[in-house]
């Protein structure tokens, strides 16, 4: 028998990085300052990301292009990689991501790609804890929990 179910998240929108609390407005900022060391010559499609740790750390990460495509590696990952090798134990406590094309910092944010996602669910489940993912645009800001960002998830604790 079919059983409909109505799946929904929540999530906060704002027009500005002002409007964020200060904390916030630090991450964000600091992600699009990574986007200065991406490496995009494919797709002129430079991402930054930021990432807090609880013990105030923060980790920056920018997107990895390689004409072996697809070797390179995305912002988030290069960002949450870097956090686990440098503080293994620390876990995060917030995550922005911003991307640029041609030099201008683009309107709507782009959200993390499935295998970010699946990062992102797998160090919640190391440390215990979610954390707030937030997506800024120009003219867009989105901030979520990151569970919002991949529902029906799998980790490998999960039943088999």
């Amino acid at each position: 028998m079919e059983t409909a179910k109505d799946f929904t998240f929540r999530y906060s929108e704002y027009s500005s990085i002002e409007e964020l609390n200060d904390l916030e407005q630090k991450v964000a900022h600091a992600s699009i300052s990574a986007q200065g060391s991406s490496h995009s010559p494919y797709s002129n499609f430079r991402v930054g990301a930021a990432v807090l740790l609880a013990n105030g750390e923060i980790v920056l990460g920018s997107n990895q292009e390689n004409g072996a495509y697809p070797s390179g590696l995305c912002a988030e990952r290069v960002a949450l990689f870097g956090a686990a090798t440098r503080y293994p134990d620390q876990r995060i406590a917030m995550l922005a991501v911003s991307a640029s094309h041609q030099g201008r910092l683009i309107e709507t944010p782009v959200p993390p790609c499935g295998g970010c996602r699946q990062v992102m669910l797998e160090y919640r489940t190391k440390h215990g804890a979610s954390f707030p993912v937030i997506m800024v645009g120009a003219r867009r800001i989105v901030k979520l929990d990151m569970e919002s960002l991949l529902p029906f998830s799998f980790t490998s604790a999960s039943e088999v």
